[in-house]
């Protein structure tokens, strides 16, 4: 198999494991709230949104630390183990008690932070600047996938009914804990790709040469000073201008996916005015949030049309179509539903709740979301190849901390406050991933005008 051949191979593979693993993890997720409030058992006191948040504190700290951990064994076992974790806390679910639900939060916090920034190196180091763009798209597709297969058996399972008994939480949590498990062995199928010719010609990366061309940890460091060189790394990555303006469009995909993955789907099940379905249409909102990631995916990565007009026309649509979401659904969603008791919300919305306006916003949601991470991941890769797993460290860092405040004020909040805080952010995480990536336009084409 050639080079390109075997990295793009790579690329598929990672795309397929996240794909089994977040099949299980994202449906758990997505119904999380929605079971705890069905719990029969008065021992349980835990909060799904409290797990959730605090899941991304930890994650958020422990970015800090996942290029070390990487540095020492390696992105692939990295993934392995990580994924042992998710595997745990969806296990958690068929008994549930307190205290083993908060401690497998603190723990998949750690293992979600190195799961992630392994991700983000493996899908670097198998991409060009010319190819970082398409497989972004690929990768982010194939994962999407997770959310149409999870939630298309939580329809079928839990259509039609209004309560969660315990028989039906343990049947989909042993088979979610079964799926998870799989997509995590998938990852030892990754090949280590082939090295690539010294370059003659600096790197066209548009960051100052010390920070782009510091030299990798090289085999006979220490594993203590390997560590060490990674958090370093992380800190100094931190502080440049182009990380500084992007983590504000980083802060905005931590907020709008705490939204999608856990308080939407909530909302939707509290609705009482959609009947008896309410439950099921949880899994029907996941699944039309899963086509809209996939079709972005596909559209703004696979076939990589864009390329031509830069990353900006990508992350505008997205922030177009996550605001019309948010509009449509401070309409059509009672502004209680968020924190609403299992009975469900009895207060009125602003017109009639219409489920087929509910799932057009999923799908909104979905597709807005993608055309946002795909350019994130697509420019990240792109300004830090040299340092990807540091660069990918803090992206992670920034969007798991507003996740973790978001999933906090989750719990308190209503809905048109939430809303109104996603579109501030948007706006202005549009506007300062606009600036970067003009530099990055301006850098190629002064690259152009010096090879003439």
């Amino acid at each position: 198999m050639s080079p390109e051949g075997k990295t793009l191979l790579n690329v598929i593979v990672l795309g397929l494991g996240f794909m089994v693993t977040f099949t299980a993890f994202g449906t758990c997720g997505n119904i999380e709230q929605t079971v705890i409030k069905s719990f029969n058992s008065t021992e349980f006191h835990g909060s799904g949104y409290t797990s959730m948040a605090i899941i991304y504190a930890v994650f958020s700290a422990s970015n800090l630390i996942a290029p070390s951990v990487i540095a020492v064994i390696g992105p692939q076992l990295s993934l392995f183990f990580s994924g042992l974790v998710y595997s745990g806390y969806i296990a958690v679910f068929i008994h549930p008690y307190t205290s083993s639900f908060y401690t497998l939060s603190v723990l998949l916090g750690i293992a979600a932070a190195v799961l992630w920034t392994a991700q983000g190196n493996l899908l670097t180091i198998n991409s060009k600047d010319s190819t970082i763009g398409r497989n972004s798209g690929i990768f982010w597709a194939l994962m999407q996938f997770s959310l149409f297969f999870g939630n298309l058996y939580i329809f079928f399972a839990w259509h039609g009914k209004s309560h969660i008994t315990d028989k039906d939480r343990q049947t989909v949590f042993i088979t979610l804990t079964v799926i998870s498990l799989v997509g995590n062995f998938l990852f030892f199928l990754i090949q280590r790709p082939d090295p690539e010719p010294a370059p003659s010609d600096a790197s066209e990366s548009p960051l100052p040469a010390d920070i782009s061309d510091s030299s990798s940890v090289v085999p006979s460091q220490s594993l203590c000073s390997q560590a060490l060189d990674a958090f370093k790394k992380s800190i100094q990555l931190a502080m440049t201008k182009e990380m500084l303006l992007l983590s504000i469009p980083f802060a905005y995909s931590g907020l709008e996916l705490t939204f999608y993955s856990g308080v939407y789907g909530t909302c939707l099940g509290a609705m009482t005015q959609f009947g008896d379905d309410a439950k099921g249409l949880i899994g029907l909102s996941g699944i039309l949030i899963g086509v809209g990631e996939i079709l972005g995916g596909g559209v703004f990565g696979i076939l990589d049309k864009c390329n031509r007009f830069g990353r900006n026309p990508v992350v505008f649509l997205g922030i177009f179509t996550h605001i019309v979401a948010f509009y449509l659904i401070f309409l059509n969603i009672a502004s209680d539903a968020p924190v609403a008791p299992e009975e469900g919300t009895q207060m009125q919305a602003f017109i009639q709740p219409s489920v087929t306006v509910a799932l057009i916003c999923s799908f909104l949601l979905g597709l807005g979301d993608s055309c946002f991470n795909t350019q994130l991941i697509s420019i990240v890769g792109f300004l830090f190849r040299e340092d990807s797993a540091s660069a990918f460290a803090v992206f992670k860092f920034v969007q798991s901390i507003t996740a973790a405040v978001a999933f906090f004020y989750s719990n308190y909040l209503l809905l048109h406050w939430q809303l109104l805080i996603m579109v501030l952010t948007g706006f202005l995480g549009t506007i300062t991933f606009f600036v970067v990536e003009w530099g990055v336009i301006n850098s190629r084409r002064d690259s152009d005008y010096d090879s003439i």
